[in-house]
């Protein structure tokens, strides 16, 4: 289906009341998130990805140059996508659904994954995040961590990264596994159900397995 110029895919449970994880990615429909998903658990659940994002804008949270000559810096459209993400994606999600999940899920990969960590400083829809090798070098964002409050407190936060992610010439690439390992130790410190898990590679290995590692994680 279509919600305000989105490609959304429905898997999974959608006749009884079970979590509703919502994936946003730059594109592609999520059958790999999907297949990956169901060899990790049994529980029920539904899956909605959330396709066509205008990434570098809808999933960052304020403006950041470009990280390298020819790329497109992040313009922070974050606020702007998670006010249509909860007041007419996810309502109009629900509604194909025959009964209310019974409690929604945020994931995401990459700059989704900072998004979905983000999103919880900004609204109380959401009862636990996946943040799947997420974009913690972003400038500003572990002070932001530090200095604000969960809009609600989460039930479980996921956090992992690729094990070469930060061993790169890059100055603020290379901070994401100090800011993370520092954003995870302060959650945990808080109290919060919290995990890091390192996996192999660098950050574009086994993207829809890290994912879906996430979110099996969450739902146990």
């Amino acid at each position: 289906m279509i919600i305000n110029n989105k490609n959304i895919y429905l898997y999974g449970e959608k006749e009884s009341p079970v979590p509703l994880v919502i994936v946003n990615t730059f594109q592609g429909e999520g059958n790999e998130v999907y297949s990956a998903l169901k060899d990790l658990t049994d529980k029920k659940f539904c899956l909605a990805v959330i396709s066509d994002i205008n990434w570098d804008d809808e999933m960052s949270p304020w403006e950041c140059p470009a990280l390298y000559k020819n790329d497109a810096p992040c313009t922070g459209g974050a606020d702007e996508y998670l006010d249509k993400l909860t007041s007419s994606i996810i309502p109009g999600i629900k509604e194909e659904l025959a009964s209310d999940p019974e409690r929604i899920i945020i994931a995401g990969y990459s700059l989704g994954g900072l998004f979905a960590l983000y999103s919880l400083y900004k609204t109380g829809i959401f009862s636990a995040a996946v943040s799947a090798s997420g974009s913690m070098w972003f400038p500003g964002f572990l002070d932001f961590t530090d200095k604000n409050d969960f809009y609600k407190r989460p039930e479980k936060i996921y956090f992992s990264l690729g094990d070469k992610e930060a061993k790169t010439r890059n100055p603020l690439l290379s901070t994401v596994e100090k800011n993370t390992r520092e954003i995870y130790e302060n959650f945990k410190g808080m109290g919060i159900e919290t995990v890091f898990e390192m996996n192999p590679g660098n950050h574009f290995k086994d993207a829809d397995i890290r994912l879906a590692k996430g979110i099996a994680w969450i739902l146990e």
